[in-house]
C-alpha cells in the first residue's frame, strides 16, 4: 500500500472523528510515527465515519458512513435474529445434552421416546450434518452439560433403574471418560461452563427441587453458595464464574419466569422472563448476554425464544418446531445458537434449528 510516515493526528477531522478511509492493508511498525503506538503490523476493520454518495457494497460490521445522496447517517449493525432448519440428527431423542456452537456442536445421551430407551449415543455437528461418534459410558437422561465440541462434560442425571446419579463424564473430542462424581446425586439439574475443566452444576431434583450449586475444576466438584430459589428443568448458560439461569419449576410444580445470575460467588435474582416454562434450553457467553428457547408449558410445548441483554428479556423470533426437553449448543454469543432434538406432541424429534443474526444497514438519522 506504500509507506505511511505521517502521524495519526492527520486523520482527526474537524468534527473530532477518526477518518480511516485512507488506511487500508498492512502498515509496517517501522512506518508508524506515533511513539505511543508499538508493534502494529496491520489495520483491522475500523469503525470510521466517511462521506459517500452511495452505501458501501460490502460494509464491515459496525461501520458508519454519511450518505450524501440520501442525506442520512447510516451504520451496518446486527439485525433481528431468526431460526433456520439445519440437518436432522441421526437418532431422534429428548431430554438430551448439548455443547459447542452452531457450526461445531455436540449432543449426547437422552431418551428415544415414544419407544423408551435411555441411550449413550453422541453426535457431532459441523454446521450442516450430524455424525455419530463414540458413546458415553452410562446411559441416562435428565442430566446437565457444559463445554464445547472437543471438550465437554455430562453430569448428574437419571438412569434405567430409576436412580438419581452423581456420575460425571468428560469428553476430549474423541472419547468419554468417567471422572469424579458430584457431591450430591440429582437429576434435571442445570449446567454451564466453557470446557471439561471448568463447570457449574445448579438446582435439580433429589427428593424435591434443590438450590444446591457445585463447581468443577477439572478434577473434583466443590459445593458453593446455593441458588435463591429451589428449581429444576432450567435453561442455563455462561461460564463457571458468570452464569445465567432462567425458567424451570419447583416440585409442586409451579412453572416460573424467575431468572438468577451467578457472579462466581453468589446468586442474585434479576429480571423475569416473559413466558413461564420448564425443560427449556439456552445459549450464551455469560450472565450478560444469551438466549432461552423452547420448553414445556402447561399444557403443551412452546417455540418461544427470548433474548437477555444483561438486565431484561425481550421476545424475539420463535423456533419453527415447538418443543421441550431439547439440547442447546451453549454457544458463545446471542448471534448464533443451535437447538437440537427434544419432545413434541408426536414424541421425540431429531429436528435441528440454527439461530443466526444477519447484519443490516440502518439509518441513524437524516438531515
Amino acid at each position: 500500500m506504500g509507506t505511511i510516515t505521517r502521524s495519526f493526528a492527520n486523520n482527526i477531522t474537524s468534527g473530532g472523528t477518526f477518518d480511516a478511509t485512507d488506511l487500508t492493508g498492512t502498515i509496517p511498525a517501522s512506518n508508524i510515527a506515533d511513539a505511543s503506538v508499538t508493534n502494529i503490523t496491520a489495520v483491522p476493520a475500523l469503525t470510521a465515519v466517511s462521506t459517500v454518495a452511495s452505501d458501501p457494497p460490502s460494509p464491515d460490521a459496525g461501520q458508519v458512513w454519511y450518505n450524501t445522496t440520501a442525506k442520512a447517517l447510516r451504520a451496518y449493525v446486527a439485525g433481528a435474529g431468526s431460526w433456520a432448519t439445519g440437518g436432522s440428527m441421526n437418532t431422534a431423542r429428548r431430554i438430551l445434552g448439548g455443547a459447542g456452537t452452531v457450526t461445531a456442536g455436540l449432543v449426547f445421551n437422552g431418551d428415544t421416546d415414544p419407544v423408551p430407551g435411555f441411550v449413550t449415543l453422541t453426535e457431532s455437528y459441523n454446521g450442516t450434518s450430524w455424525t455419530e461418534v463414540n458413546d458415553l459410558n452410562t446411559a441416562r437422561r435428565e442430566f446437565a452439560s457444559a463445554g464445547t465440541q472437543t471438550s465437554a462434560l455430562s453430569f448428574a442425571g437419571y438412569d434405567v433403574p430409576g436412580s438419581n446419579l452423581a456420575i460425571t463424564e468428560s469428553w476430549d473430542g474423541t472419547s468419554w471418560t468417567e471422572v469424579n462424581d458430584l457431591n450430591t446425586a440429582r437429576r434435571n439439574a442445570g449446567g454451564s461452563g466453557v470446557d471439561n475443566t471448568s463447570g457449574l452444576c445448579f438446582g435439580g431434583y433429589v427428593s424435591d427441587s434443590v438450590t444446591l450449586t457445585e463447581t468443577w475444576n477439572g478434577t473434583s466438584w466443590t459445593e458453593v453458595n446455593d441458588m435463591a430459589s429451589k428449581t429444576q428443568g432450567v435453561a442455563g448458560f455462561g461460564t463457571q464464574t458468570s452464569t445465567l439461569v432462567a425458567g424451570g419449576y419447583d416440585y409442586n410444580p409451579n412453572v416460573t419466569t424467575k431468572t438468577e445470575s451467578w457472579n462466581g460467588t453468589s446468586w442474585t435474582e434479576v429480571g423475569d422472563m416473559n413466558t413461564a416454562r420448564y425443560n427449556l434450553s439456552g445459549s450464551g457467553s455469560d450472565n450478560t448476554a444469551g438466549l432461552a428457547f423452547g420448553g414445556d408449558i402447561l399444557p403443551g410445548f412452546t417455540g418461544n425464544t427470548e433474548e437477555w441483554n444483561g438486565s431484561s428479556w425481550t421476545e424475539v423470533n420463535d423456533l419453527s418446531t415447538a418443543r421441550g426437553s431439547l439440547a442447546g449448543s451453549k454457544g458463545v454469543s446471542t448471534s448464533s445458537a443451535l437447538a437440537a432434538g427434544g419432545e413434541t406432541p408426536g414424541g421425540s424429534t431429531g429436528a435441528t434449528e440454527e439461530w443466526t443474526v444477519a447484519n443490516v444497514t440502518t439509518d441513524l438519522g437524516a438531515s
